[in-house]
């Protein structure tokens, strides 16, 4: 440790995920703390210091570990990881507590996942790999997905920051939509992606889950599953984003179908990626369809989910620098973390135009109206300060989370919270915690 008193952590990333990880680091800590975040955001430099480094410029990350001393690095977002940040500050005996570049495959190629998953019996949608837009067409006319009115969801290869997901109602719409996909200007790739590479899977039905877990390589720890909400519009309409708000709650996953996951996917999985030669050390996030037929993987991603991370860590009640430590030295069995029993919401307020083309600079108000409370934290994504004013600056801009014995009321304390915010074009939706066709989430009231 570089002061026999104050540990040095350092969070790389922006947005919602990272102002929740900081927060944590500093709320659930037994020792004294010096943070910093890279990029950070301006709600985040109220509480640890910000760098000016992009979370993609690994060797400018490097360097500042070395010089600073970091003692211990936590990555947030996947850019960073696909661009090898673990395998560069390894190269440099720099702790980091995330997956290698390898390892990042299971997100950053969505083909690579697939094909994984295929070569472990790990259980998911039937699907395809495609090259080019006549080998899409003629997999369609082949009938493997049905007749020409069956949905069919669409896959961006590369990275996509959660917008290259389409889930189409028809062959003629998948087509379209590949088409878009492999325009190289369409979606960001990887560097070793092609962007001509696209999935093509059945369409799934049943309840979406998000369970997330720390692993060292072979011992795990599960967080509270989740659920969350992708579509911008009320009732799952509109585009696909990253994310406009999630849910925990006890009843999300019963006993028997958690194990069920754990012997089927989980353990699976980590078996798998270690016996490929990619032992996956960091949060591992799995995407499932819970279907008539049992849990299915929608996909993996490679660090902690955003918006999911919010509402997990407003319950978690052990020090994440002890877990993220023993990620990190391989040691996690030796931890024991403890969560609260509550149930806990995050609700996105997002900018007029998002996720296309979102508008920026607009006041916030309300704001200041927010005292320190345990249950209702505001955590900012994309905020700028000016003049003692907090503007929007970006696309997902807060995230509004709340926790309570009981769903209903976190919902209840949630959406009164957002109601006490506003901005010109906030946007934000007012459904979060009740999904199509699912009676179990208990009723709420009107925001």
């Amino acid at each position: 440790m570089s002061d026999e008193n104050t540990m040095k952590i350092l969070v790389v990333g922006s947005g919602g995920r990272e102002h929740a990880l900081v927060w944590s680091l500093i709320h659930t800590s037994q020792r004294p703390l010096k943070v910093f975040c890279a990029p950070g955001n301006a709600g985040i430099t109220e509480l640890a210091g910000t760098v000016d480094i992009d979370a993609i410029d690994i060797g400018g990350l490097a360097d500042f570990a070395a010089t600073q001393e970091i003692d211990l690095t936590i990555v947030g977002g996947e850019a960073a990881l696909a661009a090898g940040i673990a395998d560069e500050f390894a190269r440099r005996n720099l702790l980091i507590a995330a997956p290698t570049r390898n390892a990042a495959r299971l997100e950053s190629s969505k083909s690579f996942a697939k094909s994984f998953m295929t070569r472990h019996g790990i259980p998911t949608a039937h699907h395809r790999t495609v090259a080019s837009l006549e080998a899409a067409r003629e997999c369609l006319r082949s009938g493997e997905f049905g007749n020409a009115e069956t949905p069919v969801v669409v896959k961006a290869d590369g990275l996509a920051a959660g917008k290259g997901v389409h889930v189409t109602a028809s062959h003629a719409e998948a087509l379209l939509r590949v088409e878009e996909l492999m325009n190289a200007n369409a979606h960001p790739a990887s560097s070793d992606i092609s962007s001509a590479v696209v999935v093509l899977e059945e369409k799934l039905e049943g309840a979406e889950v998000s369970l997330l877990l720390w692993t060292d390589g072979r011992d795990y720890i599960l967080m509270p599953p989740a659920r969350d909400h992708k579509r911008i519009g009320e009732n799952d309409t509109g585009a696909n984003t990253g994310g406009m708000g999630v849910i925990t709650s006890h009843d999300i996953l019963d006993a028997a179908t958690l194990e069920e996951i754990k012997r089927t996917i989980v353990e699976p999985t980590l078996h798998g990626a270690r016996e490929e030669g990619f032992a996956f050390r960091g949060v591992l996030y799995i995407g499932l369809m819970l279907t008539a037929g049992g849990a299915r993987v929608i996909e993996y991603n490679a660090r902690p989910g955003d918006p999911e991370t919010q509402a997990i860590l407003v319950r978690l009640k052990s020090d994440l620098v002890e877990i993220f430590q023993a990620v990190a030295h391989g040691r996690l069995r030796e931890v024991n973390v403890e969560w609260s029993e509550d149930a806990s919401v995050c609700v996105v307020l997002a900018a007029r135009g998002y996720p296309n083309k979102p508008e920026i600079g607009h006041v916030i108000e309300g704001l200041e109206t927010f005292d320190v409370h345990d249950d209702v934290r505001v955590f900012h994504a994309a905020t700028t300060r000016r003049d003692n004013q907090w503007l929007t600056a970006g696309g997902r801009v807060l995230g509004v989370t709340a926790t309570a014995a009981h769903l209903d009321d976190a919902l209840a304390k949630c959406y009164d919270a957002v109601a006490r915010i506003k901005w010109d074009g906030m946007n934000y939706r007012r459904d979060i915690g009740r999904f199509k066709g699912d009676d179990a989430v208990a009723p709420r009231k009107k925001a």
